[in-house]
């Protein structure tokens, strides 16, 4: 997957599980959770739906390589 297709999927979980939060409005480095207002239960649905979109297992030891959209892009990307 390339940079936007990431971030497109990224976009698309995000609003099936927080519609209210912008995915746009976060910059690269800032923590997810923190600036979109996702508790445990709505990252881990957050990163179960981007093991689906990617078709890429991802263990639960890798979720904190998914803080940020610079390191989701990077892990995804890999």
């Amino acid at each position: 997957m390339n940079e936007a297709q990431i971030r497109a999927l990224a976009a698309e979980v995000l609003a099936g599980i927080a519609p209210e939060a912008d995915l746009a409005t976060v910059g690269d480095d800032e923590d997810l959770r923190e600036a979109l207002d996702l508790d445990s239960m709505d990252f881990m649905n957050f990163v179960i739906g981007l093991s689906q979109g990617s078709g890429r297992k991802i263990p639960d030891a890798d979720t904190p390589k998914l803080q940020t959209m610079r390191s989701l892009v990077a892990y995804l990307g890999g």
